[in-house]
């Protein structure tokens, strides 16, 4: 799924008293009040020993089936999750005002950026990493499945507007296909050969760069897609919510940010996705400022493609210049609307032709452009 466009390679009523407010969940998944009975982890595990097995002809009848066994090996994988771990402390959410429900769920969500934290010297490893190979003409290229995959495509729709990235440049590649981004598409998420060929249909190359999301960290298409690139030669991050995942050892840059239990058992669009969010939005904005596509921390590179945006032109080259209206109507005007460029004209005082063969030369970058033309101003006037 391209940047622009899909693809293939896309307290409760009545005379019961209410239950107790839980606290936010620690990242292995034990309540965060001590008072409450038992561990997250320790909850599944009784849990778990505590649902019969059935009798011995079910237990026959099971072992009978042609997936029993890899399905007890999910199961089993799913119960050593901490994304998948149950909250016994919320088992009677649902008996909780709304208000109340509301902010159990953004005190959960206020430790997400926390557990972000934790992980910023692999976030900042794995962006360096990939400016590198983005500056000798690699692309970004995200792949994952359900949610994780949708984060992907996001993240990648929106270079274009913000950065003015060529097509193609920051892509996402979403498990099933554009129906994915709004559809289940069953089965699609085990397919790590569905994943190879889509980075084939890529031409993926040695330059590139593919970060696998998957909140478990174990979704065959996105280890299967870090995997194929790597044997590549491509850069590859493994982003997860789970320590010790499958994805990051399998990746050259593994980012593991332990948000800990879901509210709600297993749904991994909530904390997990936000972690997943945050992050993508570091990979891609700071790599983008690493390749010049700001100038301080105004969006010189973006595409104008609406009023707001052209509006939000001016206003950026007002910011960075200083300049009056006129001045800087007739520098858009000379630069066909490029703001990088127009800044260029007005702060070295170059016209737009110059300007651009200056930010061609600093490989689009205005603060080196602006050196040069003053060294070659400080020449003309010796």
């Amino acid at each position: 799924m391209t940047t622009s466009q899909p693809a293939t390679p896309l307290d409760s009523s009545g005379s019961q008293p209410g239950p107790a407010r839980p606290g936010p969940a620690q990242p292995d998944g034990s309540p965060s009040d001590p008072s409450q009975p038992g561990s997250a982890r320790s909850d599944t595990a009784r849990a778990g020993s505590a649902v019969p097995s059935g009798t011995a002809p079910e237990q026959d009848a099971a072992s009978s089936r042609p997936d029993a066994a890899r399905y007890d090996v999910l199961r089993h994988q799913l119960d050593t999750l901490t994304t998948e771990a149950f909250r016994s402390e919320l088992a009677q959410i649902d008996q909780l005002p709304t208000l109340e429900i509301a902010e159990i769920m953004n005190g959960e969500d206020s430790t997400v950026p926390t557990a972000v934290a934790a992980r910023l010297p692999q976030i900042a490893a794995a962006i360096d990493a990939i400016a590198a190979r983005m500056a000798r003409g690699g692309r970004l290229l995200y792949a994952g499945a359900g949610t994780a995959g949708r984060m992907g495509v996001l993240d990648a729709s929106e270079c274009p507007p913000t950065f003015n990235t060529a097509p193609g440049q920051v892509t996402g590649v979403i498990a099933g296909g554009p129906d994915a981004m709004v559809n289940s598409v069953e089965g699609a998420e085990d397919s790590p050969e569905m994943a190879a060929a889509d980075l084939d249909a890529l031409s993926l190359t040695a330059d590139d760069t593919v970060v696998g999301i998957s909140a478990s960290g174990r979704t065959p298409f996105a280890i299967g897609a870090v995997e194929h690139a790597r044997a590549r030669g491509a850069l590859t991050v493994g982003l997860s919510c789970n320590e010790g995942s499958a994805l990051a050892a399998a990746a050259e840059h593994g980012i593991e940010v332990v948000v800990g239990p879901e509210l709600l058992t297993g749904s991994t669009r909530l904390k997990a996705g936000t972690a997943q969010k945050l992050v993508l939005n570091m990979l891609s904005t700071i790599t983008m400022i690493r390749l010049g596509k700001t100038y301080g921390n105004l969006m010189v590179d973006l595409r104008a493609s609406n009023e707001k945006l052209r509006a939000r032109s001016r206003r950026i080259v007002a910011l960075a210049t200083g300049a009056p209206d006129d001045a800087i109507e007739s520098a858009l005007a000379a630069t066909d609307g490029e703001v990088k460029a127009a800044i260029l004209t007005l702060l070295g005082d170059v016209e737009g032709p110059r300007a651009q063969r200056l930010l061609a030369a600093s490989h689009g970058h205005l603060r080196a452009a602006l050196t040069a033309a003053a060294a070659d101003s400080s020449e003309g006037d010796a």
